[in-house]
């Protein structure tokens, strides 16, 4: 269902991420209760901001320096945790998007870890991520018109070898989004600083909770992956 290639764990070996796999999930909008969690955690860590710098956070700091290593300029492409999160410090609030989405977003800008949620209806499971060849289509969530990463740059891509995000945590596939139609879905978060594990499954039971509150009727199944624990067959 989701997978490491052992090429990016040979030159990420601190990767750790936490899997949450949901079925059955309801059709419904977001409700106002999950609106009001969302605007106060984003007071809470707008205030942090003001004196903590979003780059030296060290879970920004640790992607920073891996988008380096694979070729992207980290002040050009941000991990999806640092786009939120400056988002956040210049305009004072985040949209809502939809349930699944907003609920990702919340944890991401608490942990400054990147967190995608992706509709399994729009890839071929299992997804791995891997270096790119420079082949690989790729459908561009904001519109742009479809391209290829560049070679060598971190990407998920699903079995039919599209890629469902580049850039490792940039951006994600038109196809791989979450929408209010969503049914089944991954949302996975992820850490590469010293602390990651820890900060990682906090995280994870974080939205685990959330999701119990808020998508009560879900199947819910976790699970945390590393070097040591790779992939995720189920």
């Amino acid at each position: 269902m989701f997978r490491y290639d052992r090429a990016v764990l040979e030159r990420y070996p601190t990767i750790h991420a936490g899997v949450v796999h949901l079925e059955g999930i309801p059709d419904a909008p977001a409700s106002p209760a999950l609106g009001d969690r969302y605007r106060a955690a984003q007071s809470e860590v707008a205030q942090r901001l003001v004196t903590t710098p979003i780059a030296a956070l060290p879970p920004i700091a640790a992607w920073r320096r891996a988008f380096a290593g694979f070729g992207a300029k980290p002040t050009q492409y941000r991990c999806a945790a640092e786009a939120l999160l400056r988002r956040l410090s210049r305009h004072g609030e985040l949209p809502s998007v939809n349930a699944l989405v907003d609920i990702g977003n919340l944890v991401s800008i608490r942990y400054a870890l990147p967190v995608a949620v992706v509709d399994l209806a729009g890839v071929a499971a299992p997804i791995t991520v891997r270096f790119a060849t420079g082949s690989e289509p790729f459908t561009d969530l904001g519109g742009a018109p479809a391209g290829t990463p560049e070679p060598g740059e971190v990407v998920f891509v699903d079995r039919e070898e599209v890629a469902c995000a580049r850039r490792w945590c940039w951006r994600q596939s038109a196809q791989s989004a979450a929408r209010p139609g969503t049914r089944e879905a991954l949302v996975i978060v992820e850490g590469l600083h010293e602390g990651a594990e820890a900060d990682v499954a906090a995280a994870r039971e974080e939205l685990v909770a959330l999701l119990a509150r808020f998508r009560p009727a879900s199947r819910v199944t976790t699970y945390g992956l590393s070097a040591r624990q790779p992939a995720v067959t189920g």
